[in-house]
């Protein structure tokens, strides 16, 4: 009788234990609110180092929401973008930064935020002949950031992005052009052979590979 009264003792205080760590961790979830923005930022710089960016997002949309107006959240969207570029997730490193040219667009470093965004296209290129309005697309963005920031320090990095993005679409072209030549549609291989000699002067010299060559500047 003493042992089985011990025993309900022992199990009664564990149990009590467990409820109580279990109600002290959500209290220190739910105090999560209200902290200084310099502690956001604190927490998710530690986040990213950690590679643990899916917090860092959360801890984002905290400093976001609290303080909406801190000279730390476009610091925070370009280290979340890089964060998430080094990591291979480009649509995500494209959403920060589109969030930055939309709120910060007189900003110093737009013409980095926008180099930035050319570059995750250029990287999120999956194949290299199965991407062809990406391609269209980052031809295009590369032409306005030529055109809206001549002397930016980011054009040598741009140049070599255009021209390694053109030698993709020549490619492209080309292939589409032998595609069109075994199906005996000779009017329509013409049509796309013009279309990569417009793009590439040559090329029949662009080196065929198996992984997409363009993105080796980078990696």
């Amino acid at each position: 009788m003493i042992r089985n009264l011990k025993l309900k003792n022992v199990l009664l205080i564990c149990s009590a234990g467990f409820i109580l760590a279990s109600c002290s961790s959500k209290s220190d979830g739910i105090q999560e609110y209200d902290r200084p923005a310099l502690y956001w930022y604190n927490k998710m710089t530690k986040q990213i180092a950690d590679y643990d960016l899916e917090a860092a997002d959360d801890t984002y949309t905290s400093l976001e929401s609290e303080h909406r107006n801190s000279p730390l959240l476009p610091t925070s969207l370009i280290i979340l973008a890089n964060a998430h570029m080094e990591e291979e997730q480009y649509a995500l490193a494209n959403f920060y930064l589109d969030e930055y040219i939309k709120r910060f667009t007189v900003s110093k470093d737009i013409d980095y935020v926008r180099y930035l965004k050319i570059k995750a296209n250029f990287m999120g290129f999956a194949y290299q002949l199965r991407d062809q309005q990406l391609l269209d697309d980052t031809i295009e963005d590369i032409k306005v950031f030529k055109q809206k920031y001549p002397n930016s320090k980011y054009m040598p990095l741009i140049d070599t992005i255009n021209a390694r993005v053109h030698m993709a679409k020549a490619n492209l072209d080309k292939e589409i052009a032998d595609l069109y030549k075994r199906l005996d549609k000779p009017k329509a291989a013409k049509i796309y052979e013009e279309k990569a000699e417009k793009t590439w002067t040559k090329p029949e010299n662009i080196k065929e590979v198996d992984v997409p060559f363009y993105r080796a500047i980078f990696e």
